[in-house]
């Protein structure tokens, strides 16, 4: 049997990782007797963690939420996650998270041993993350958007649509998508009696109602997928057609998450097609790919290749 405190802490991360564990669970997973796991529970409740318990045939423990915050217990793993999405997040698409997040990395990295620092410097070293060149979201609507998805709770909210009409919206929020650049909401909408997609930037005033509803099956059960059709099926101003030099499976690596549909013409080359409004982000996905490429349709993102290398060829003095 291990010594109190590693039982402890094991029992510690069990709890964590767990929503619920019945006595009979937790004892096995710990080689102890239910009355020893007992005693182990009330520890942890005067170090300050609100342990749940519950008797008879179905009952056992459940980590719960407390007033205050008590020491997370994480694995190596875990705290390098931590502190990499923190930095992430300082410099990231969310706005008003950015001092916030400095200050709890400062925290995690300084109770990291030596060990972990020096991973977590690595891949700050030797990581260039992308600029933040799409809208940014507000913290705070984020996080009321998210928790009323969780407690199915009906939201309020105003919304610009993408030709500049504002309306009031009520809706039985899913889930809240972060795809591309942007962070898309994906709801029932109660007006429209259908299922709709919302940009979170376009959106003001996230408000719950205090009404609950009943989860509705989402069509095709994956709502990134669903976000991904409506994308592809809002008209654009142009349909963007490339032969690119380069195998798909390259080229489908650098265009995973920017959006474009790939198809393959043999094995060293494919056709990139693109439904986009302005040509400047197929530049960019064009740049990244780094290979040759023949623009097939239409002449105007010809012509504007023209201006970008016009200007890109007078920056560097040729």
């Amino acid at each position: 049997m291990a010594n109190t405190s590693a039982r402890m802490l094991r029992l510690l991360s069990l709890l964590q990782t767990h929503r619920f564990w019945s006595g009979t669970e937790l004892s096995d997973k710990l080689e102890v007797s239910e009355r020893t796991l007992r005693r182990d529970v009330e520890r942890l409740r005067e170090l300050g963690y609100p342990v749940n318990a519950s008797r008879g045939v179905a009952g056992g423990y459940q980590l719960r939420s407390g007033t205050v915050m008590p020491p997370l217990l994480l694995d190596d793993e875990e705290a390098v996650a931590i502190a990499v999405g923190l930095r992430t997040a300082a410099s990231g698409s969310v706005e008003g998270i950015e001092e916030t997040s400095v200050r709890a990395l400062a925290k995690v990295v300084q109770v990291m041993p030596p060990r972990l620092r020096r991973r977590v410097d690595a891949l700050q070293a030797y990581t260039t993350p992308a600029a933040v060149t799409g809208p940014r979201v507000n913290a705070a609507s984020l996080t009321v958007i998210a928790q009323a998805c969780r407690d199915d709770e009906r939201l309020k909210f105003d919304y610009a649509a993408r030709g500049g009409e504002e309306s009031a919206r009520l809706v039985e929020p899913h889930r809240l998508v972060s795809l591309g650049r942007r962070w898309y909401l994906v709801a029932w909408d109660l007006d429209r009696v259908d299922w709709r997609t919302f940009r979170v930037d376009r959106l003001s005033d996230p408000r719950t109602t205090g009404a609950r509803y009943r989860p509705r099956e989402i069509p095709g059960g994956d709502a990134v997928k669903f976000v991904e059709a409506q994308i592809k099926a809002r008209p654009t101003t142009y349909e963007l057609v490339v032969r690119v030099d380069a195998p798909k499976d390259r080229v489908e690596s650098a265009v995973r998450y920017l959006g474009g549909a790939l198809e393959a013409i043999d094995e060293m080359s494919c056709r990139l097609t693109m439904n986009v409004d302005t040509f400047d982000w197929p530049v960019l996905i064009l740049a990244a790919i780094g290979a040759p490429f023949e623009v097939e349709s239409p002449s105007a993102f010809k012509d504007h290749l023209g201006a970008v290398a016009t200007l890109f060829s007078r920056a560097s003095g040729d």
